[in-house]
């Protein structure tokens, strides 16, 4: 039961990263992506040791998601103090 309760609920958080990711113009707050990848992270870490495989891969998949969406922040960022235009950080990358 606590696999199957652990399961939605990460499953529930991993369909917001996915979603973050997809809209295109969604550039996460610098603390929304630390807490994000940080309460992921300990999930991962929870649910393997409980052995419980399903909420920890999607955990993973979630932290993958935050992790695109920590570039996405740090890219924006940079445009916008002056770094780099947002079309020159793309050709870059």
């Amino acid at each position: 039961m606590v696999a199957a309760l652990l399961s939605v609920t990460f499953a529930c958080g991993l369909v917001i990263a996915v979603a973050h990711v997809l809209n295109k113009n969604f550039v996460a707050p610098v603390y929304d992506v630390i807490l994000n990848l940080t309460a992921f992270s300990c999930a991962v870490a929870a649910s393997t040791l409980l052995g419980h495989w399903a909420p920890a891969t999607l955990s993973g998949v979630a932290i993958g998601c935050w992790l695109a969406l920590a570039r996405r922040t740090a890219r924006a960022k940079r445009a916008v103090s002056g770094e780099t235009e947002p079309n020159e950080t793309r050709a870059a990358l």
